[in-house]
């Protein structure tokens, strides 16, 4: 481990002149062509992998190379939002490897790993893990506009070194930038909770815990992709068979997003029979956007708190379910499905946890009484899904694009049964196709047996029986294959 003089780098930094100039990049992966940053390199000393470490800068900032003379290179250019990243590293004296390749105009820097601190008593928030985590935040997220201001050298600096939560005080200095302003705010106030002497351990407890999950979603910007409508269609179809103008309507709905690069304005309201697919067109929507996603089931939501959380003011405060649902997708932009809509209830006297989502469906923010911070919410996209829709109110309907799935024929369940529910049954189970047969007059025992049921729920069920049959009796009584009559599938499924 190499021995630096600490004191005298500190007071050459304090004369040094800043070397470097921001580069505004968004680019989501670094190479030579677009590195971290670029460092002097004019003897060609620094090698593809390069251990050593950065100066405490006030002014600007070199990388001490960690070869016998102890080469210093200036760093010239750096991306904007790697900057206080490189003064962390280099104010905690935490040795690096680089990895880079040598360009004309100097050492293009695309990596960068912890190999350790080369102060003793120096803490650091963890091993290569966290660095990595904090780079690969930077890195998804937008450069810092050139204008922006800086609310860390607002507030007093000396007052927020909260060294008892380290790894949430790093994570503020280096990619603090990558929050949205208010959640900023936000977080260095409650880090000031977390700290202080003045307050009860429980609130103490509450602002770590609030911190935690606020950090660990990814709060992406709200510039969406276009989406190919040749690969939509694939999508829906592999998740359903027919309904082709319900298909073509989702498509219409979310197309929207090739010429805004935003996401629609209204969400998504699915009502038909259950069992007609709604369920899988929402999962497959958000397969076509390419976000996380995840469901409400608002039959089990009885009380509006579920969804938004208590205050801390109790020591049970927890966060409501549309918090938590950010925190497990770990990201701000999600696509919401909100099952059975038209069964949310009355609750016991609070008012109408469906009225609740009316915050979260004008795009405006959510509060969540736990957090106590306004959450943006313009990149959620929300899917609904309801059987009955005199059950829902104005309000909610008025903020959806409301698409009705009818029930599907009798011809439509026999293909969905032979080409669809068996052949994926059999895939699952291990049995080959070869090994079971069913009769046309088989198949039309089935439909005649759920000739008055909606949906395809009851097939796929039945699907699912006639298979696990055919393998007990291949196992259990050694057959090659079994053939089903109509007879065999009424003694089965009746």
């Amino acid at each position: 481990m190499p021995i630096f003089d600490f004191n005298q780098e500190k007071k050459d930094a304090v004369q040094a002149d800043k070397t470097y100039e921001l580069i505004y990049s968004n680019e989501r992966v670094p190479d030579a062509l677009h590195p971290i940053m670029l460092l002097e390199d004019r003897e060609g000393k620094l090698l593809h992998h390069s251990s050593g470490m950065f100066t405490a800068p006030t002014k600007g900032t070199a990388f001490i190379y960690d070869d016998e003379e102890k080469s210093s290179h200036n760093i010239l250019q750096v991306d904007a939002r790697f900057e206080k990243l490189i003064k962390w590293l280099g104010e905690n004296h935490i040795m690096v490897r680089l990895s880079g390749a040598t360009t004309d105009s100097g050492y293009a820097v695309y990596k960068i790993f912890e190999t350790g601190v080369a102060m003793r008593g120096t803490k650091i928030s963890g091993e290569n893990g966290f660095l990595q985590f904090m780079i690969d935040r930077l890195l998804q997220s937008d450069a810092p506009s050139r204008e922006v201001v800086d609310f860390d050298e607002i507030e007093d600096s000396d007052s927020m070194k909260l060294t008892s939560i380290q790894s949430i005080t790093d994570y503020l200095m280096c990619a603090g930038s990558t929050l949205p302003d208010n959640i900023r705010l936000w977080a260095r106030r409650n880090l000031a909770v977390a700290k202080s002497t003045e307050v009860t351990p429980e609130e103490r407890r509450h602002a770590q815990r609030a911190l935690s999950i606020m950090l660990n979603i990814q709060w992406k910007n709200t510039h969406f992709q276009p989406i190919d409508p040749v690969e939509a269609r694939r999508i829906l179809d592999e998740e359903l068979y027919g309904l082709e103008n319900v298909k073509q309507r989702i498509i219409e709905t979310i197309i929207q997003i090739n010429r805004t690069h935003t996401l629609p304005a209204y969400g998504i309201l699915l009502i038909g029979p259950a069992g007609t697919g709604k369920s899988q067109i929402a999962y497959a929507v958000a397969k076509i956007l390419k976000m996380s996603w995840t469901t409400l089931e608002m039959s089990s939501i009885n009380d509006p708190e579920q969804l938004t959380g208590s205050s801390r003011i109790y020591s049970n405060a927890k966060p409501g379910l549309i918090m938590e649902a950010f925190a497990n997708a770990e990201s701000s932009n999600l696509v919401f499905i909100i099952n059975e809509l038209d069964k949310a209830s009355s609750g016991k006297g609070n008012g109408n946890p469906a009225d609740v989502l009316l915050t979260l469906l004008d795009n405006l923010g959510f509060t969540d009484n736990y957090i106590e911070c306004n959450i943006p919410t313009t990149g959620v996209y929300p899917i609904a899904t309801a059987n009955d829709r005199e059950a829902i109110s104005a309000p909610l309907m008025s903020r959806f694009a409301v698409i009705e799935l009818p029930d599907y024929s009798l011809e439509e369940k026999r293909v969905i049964f032979t080409k669809f529910a068996m052949p994926k049954v059999l895939n699952r189970i291990g049995l080959r196709a070869e090994e079971i047969v069913i009769t046309d007059e088989a198949l039309d025992a089935v439909m005649d047996i759920f000739k008055d049921t909606s949906g395809i729920r009851d097939i796929e069920q039945a699907a699912e029986h006639i298979a696990a049959n055919a393998l007990y009796r291949i196992e259990a009584e050694n057959m090659v294959c079994v053939t089903y009559d109509a007879a065999m599938i009424r003694e089965l499924l009746q």
